[in-house]
């Protein structure tokens, strides 16, 4: 819709972007005050010496990120966000411990039953406040407490950081399975080097890569489905398999094996809610937000679910080749493993090569978000100021360079006991994503209780969460559920003597305690000691984007008219993709 609407309101003007009515006074505007224009004329090489100088702060003419990432970009990293170590390597841990139905079941309660609703929430937050620093990560401290927006904000910023090391260290494991002559290290400076490549160029090179990387990734695991399939029904040398894994060894381990799947499930699927924070270098983020949360589904039933469960039909979890084994000269992913082990000769070498695309992928990924949530901290005043700097190309260059350097512990690497290291890696990072999570649902929950105390109806709102409040409290008791389960999984290992291990309890729930101090340091710092903002203190209005109610009804009548006179493949399409 391109309707001209003005509106007055208290005297303050207001200008139309479509059916999207923002006030002129609002953060909306003064946060896109940057000038990141580079002189056309200019040599190249001066060109990109001159994008790395801080953008203007006084030219409004343009927005301080660039607007590079579309909608097809966006659907895309909603599908393929966290396609990489969690799933094609770290499954093959949690299929040893849990058996191959307790990941199933595992996997589908934190990605079924608990993400999807939380990317919902997620995605109409993000609608109705799109020009917050870092996406969801302002909610925190908008709508609960500034302390919880402190530790929270810090906790996922350097969780991302960490990520980015715990990818090239897999980078380097992965690599194994070809070559375990050259130091890991080797392998360890040609990934770095070529991620920071990719997040040289900006978003829009970063969206370009994501999309290639991503797409390769999605294939793979399609075709792996359909590979899996063939081999279990009988199409591999062995002839029928079907459920002869769950027979012997058997479907499953034990509970507790079931519990230690959530966190490395967590870790899996995190990055799902990336689409809020990309949101702001989204050319149209209402459109492009509510078609990608779409696809979240297709990720946790196909590509998770579906992946897994042949991985449980062709490996046994008693195999030595399984990370977190006693046995085996190296280990590799299950995926590499499952076609191995039926005789497929050349699709382990494929499916290596795109492990470890997908690891470069996650690791860019993680690059890219790390210094923008650190950037975005010093907007909101979390961070020092110092870090809150735009070059012309719309990086936060400052902030990346912190990231940068942090990433050189990537070099552990060549550490003769790397998969320890991998392990405390993964466990801090994918407790961070609970925290998020459970933090998000909160802030949706506080939403709506704002809403309803301003007296304003969800009409007024342009994406109103499918699965809304319940979905808000099924996905807060799970979280909580994990991490009481967590703790005692973290106290009382799997495979231990059921005596409590100190060093497993640090190894595993480390994110706790990081998370705590950063909390009590800031309410100290500030000595604000109120626990969370009553709903009468949260201001609802304030940085939302308002949306026209008469162009949105139009705009609804329009899209059931369009679906009513379509085709029955085009009905189709429109409900699964559009």
């Amino acid at each position: 819709m391109t309707n001209s609407v003005e509106i007055k309101n208290q005297d303050k003007p207001y200008s139309n972007h479509g059916s999207m009515i923002i006030p002129s006074g609002s953060d909306q505007e003064s946060k896109s005050t940057y000038n990141t224009t580079i002189d056309p004329n200019q040599t190249a090489w001066k060109s990109f010496k001159d994008s790395f100088r801080r953008a203007d702060p006084t030219d409004k003419s343009s927005d301080s990120m660039d607007k590079a990432i579309s909608q097809r970009h966006l659907c895309l990293m909603s599908l393929s966000t966290g396609l990489g170590t969690g799933l094609l390597v770290g499954a093959g841990a949690k299929l040893r411990a849990a058996g191959p139905a307790g990941t199933l079941i595992g996997y589908f309660i934190v990605g079924f039953i608990m993400l999807v609703p939380t990317v919902h929430s997620v995605s109409e937050l993000s609608i109705a406040y799109p020009g917050l620093p870092g996406g969801f990560q302002s909610y925190f401290a908008k709508f609960i407490d500034e302390s919880l927006g402190f530790a929270l904000g810090w906790n996922y910023a350097f969780q991302w950081v960490t990520v980015i090391s715990l990818e090239l260290v897999t980078a380097s494991m992965t690599i194994k399975f070809w070559t375990t002559s050259i130091n890991p290290d080797v392998f360890v400076t040609i990934f770095f080097l070529i991620v920071v490549g990719i997040n040289l160029c900006g978003a829009k090179g970063y969206a370009e890569a994501e999309l290639v990387m991503n797409s390769i990734k999605v294939m793979m695991l399609c075709g792996f489905v359909i590979f899996g399939i063939v081999i279990d029904v009988g199409g591999g040398p062995q002839g029928f398999i079907g459920g002869r894994y769950y027979r012997d060894p058997g479907a499953f381990t034990d509970f507790k094996g079931l519990v230690s799947v959530f966190v490395t499930g967590a870790f899996s699927l995190g990055g799902s809610e990336f689409i809020s924070l990309a949101a702001a270098e989204t050319r149209n983020p209402r459109r492009a937000i509510q078609v990608a949360s779409k696809f979240v589904y297709y990720k946790v039933i196909v590509l998770f679910m579906g992946s897994l469960a042949m991985v449980g039909l062709l490996v046994p979890y008693t195999s030595d080749r399984l990370l977190g084994s006693s046995g085996g000269a190296t280990h590799a992913s299950p995926y590499v493993i499952a076609a191995e082990m039926h005789g497929v000769k050349v699709l382990p070498h494929i499916i290596n090569a795109v492990i470890l695309i997908s690891v470069t992928s996650v690791a860019t990924a993680a690059m890219y978000s790390s210094p923008r949530l650190i950037q975005s901290l010093a907007e909101q005043g979390l961070a020092p100021q110092w870090l809150n700097y735009i070059d012309r190309s719309g990086r936060p260059l400052r902030a990346w360079i912190l990231t940068v350097i942090s990433t050189f512990f990537a070099y552990i690497a060549a550490y003769d006991k790397e998969e320890t290291v991998f392990t405390w890696l993964l466990s801090l990072s994918a407790l961070s994503f609970i925290f998020v999570w459970l933090a998000i649902c909160v802030c949706h929950l506080r939403f709506r209780a704002a809403l309803k105390h301003n007296g304003i109806s969800l009409s007024s709102l342009s994406y109103v969460s499918p699965t809304g409040v319940i979905g808000s409290w099924l996905s807060i008791i799970i979280n909580v559920l994990i991490l009481i389960g967590q703790f005692w999984v973290a106290l009382f290992p799997v495979g231990g003597d059921g005596t409590p291990n100190a060093n497993s309890f640090f190894e595993n729930y480390l994110a706790v305690p990081m998370a705590l101090v950063c909390y009590f340091g800031h309410k100290i710092y500030s000595k604000n000691w109120k626990l969370y903002k009553s709903v009468d203190q949260i201001d609802v209005n304030s940085d939302r984007v308002h949306y026209d109610p008469e162009i949105m009804e139009l705009e609804r009548l329009e899209t059931k008219e369009r679906y009513k006179k379509a085709p029955i493949w085009k009905k189709i399409y429109i409900t699964l993709f559009d």
